[in-house]
């Protein structure tokens, strides 16, 4: 891989319609230091190596997935590879794309350099960790509602964040594991406890894959 900036990466989605604005590319960063309890991504915590690709590999990948609006990182914790992320993100910046982040870091907390530089590129974020004890799904793109969204540049100024409740997508990719993302509800889950039996058994989404759902 030579010099160039490398990430760590859990797992990615080509396109969703339920983590941020539009159709995006979602991609989750491997390793968190927060472990907030109720998470969806506890095997996302680690800082063990799980695909390990080049922003430039990657960029050509979210570049040649047609008709997306942008980029969402999330996690894990995204701002641990700040250093690496940035120059990705500067390259897709050049492009119509609009980037959204996702960290489990209050906007105080994020106060070392590269993670500043990171929120800048951004035109949108979520931000502070996952508290079970305030999880509400009738918020958009937000788990509970202690997290706030950021609207950081012009491009989403005008967006309504209040206009509908969190959803979710379920996904099967080309190796026949399924993954589901967004905010499904508990009645739903008690209807198919299929996925919390699976997602307990590390069944979904493949070998060492859990369901992958925006835990922010």
């Amino acid at each position: 891989m030579g010099s160039e900036p490398v990430l760590n990466i859990a797992h990615w989605i080509p396109r969703s319609a339920v983590n941020g604005p539009g159709e995006r590319f979602v991609l989750w960063l491997q390793g968190c230091p927060l472990r907030c309890e109720g998470c969806w991504n506890p095997d996302t915590w680690d800082f063990t190596t799980r695909t390990l690709m080049t922003i430039g590999d990657l960029a050509d990948r979210v570049l040649q997935t047609k008709g997306i609006e942008g980029i969402t990182l999330t996690g894990g914790e995204p701002t641990i590879q700040a250093e690496a992320l940035i120059p990705l993100l500067e390259r897709l910046r050049e492009t119509e794309l609009s980037v959204m982040l996702y960290s489990g870091f209050n906007l105080e907390e994020l106060h070392w350099p590269a993670a500043r530089q990171l929120l800048a590129l951004a035109d949108l974020a979520v931000l502070g960790r996952f508290v079970l004890s305030e999880r509400d799904l009738n918020l958009r793109w937000r788990g509970s509602r202690n997290q706030q969204l950021l609207l950081i540049s012009e491009r989403y100024a005008n967006i309504d964040i209040n206009s509908e409740r969190s959803t979710f997508e379920i996904h099967l990719d080309n190796t026949g594991c399924t993954v589901l993302t967004g905010f499904p509800d508990d009645a739903w889950l008690e209807d198919n406890k299929f996925f919390y039996d699976q997602r307990e058994q590390g069944n979904l989404g493949g070998p060492k894959e859990a369901a992958f759902t925006s835990k922010k």
